[in-house]
């Protein structure tokens, strides 16, 4: 079998935990390669940037001890910046990536997308998002898993309504109404 090159995206949440952990038990082979991918948010002083990427690597040389369990598996660490959605998809897309693991929750950029149909459409890969549940027994949790489907929907085009007035007599009606306004 051929080996996979699988992107996680990493970020300061449970869930994107629980999605990695998920990834390395259920999905990621020996002999995977792995892509530990943090984004930090543009900045515009040095400084700040700086302790945003660096801060960013910790995150995700925690993470990497998370994959110690795979033997002979690349983990990769990728810190860039600006905004997640578009950053992760160039991404994924320029490291030719096979599949991208998501830990889904509240904020995550999938949701904040104004249409996130589209934006994985662009991903030239399979998406996997990964939601955790509350419960957790015996150090093991629940976790639940979707796949984002990323073929091309066709979409038809969009309604022409009908206008409210077709008729001359609507038309002069508001002249009429609007000349009585003025008097």
């Amino acid at each position: 079998m051929e080996s996979q090159r699988v992107v996680v995206v990493v970020e300061d949440v449970g869930a994107a935990r629980a999605a990695l952990q998920w990834a390395v038990r259920n999905f990621i082979r020996a002999g995977d390669c792995i892509t530990l991918l943090h984004v930090c948010p543009p900045a515009r002083s040095r400084r700040r940037r700086r302790s945003l990427r660096l801060g960013g690597f910790q995150l995700a040389l925690a993470f990497r001890e998370l994959c110690n369990g795979i033997a002979e598996a690349k983990v990769e660490i990728v810190v860039r910046e600006g905004e997640v959605g578009e950053t992760v998809v160039a991404t994924v897309n320029q490291l030719a990536a096979t599949t991208l693991v998501v830990g889904l929750h509240d904020k995550s950029f999938l949701y904040r997308s104004t249409s996130p149909y589209e934006r994985m459409r662009r991903v030239g890969c399979r998406v996997l998002g990964i939601r955790q549940h509350a419960t957790t027994r015996d150090g093991s949790f629940n976790a639940e898993l979707t796949q984002i489907e990323t073929i091309n929907l066709h979409v038809p085009p969009p309604k022409i309504p009908f206008p409210m007035f077709t008729l001359p007599l609507g038309v002069l009606w508001r002249k009429r109404s609007k000349a009585k306004k003025r008097k």
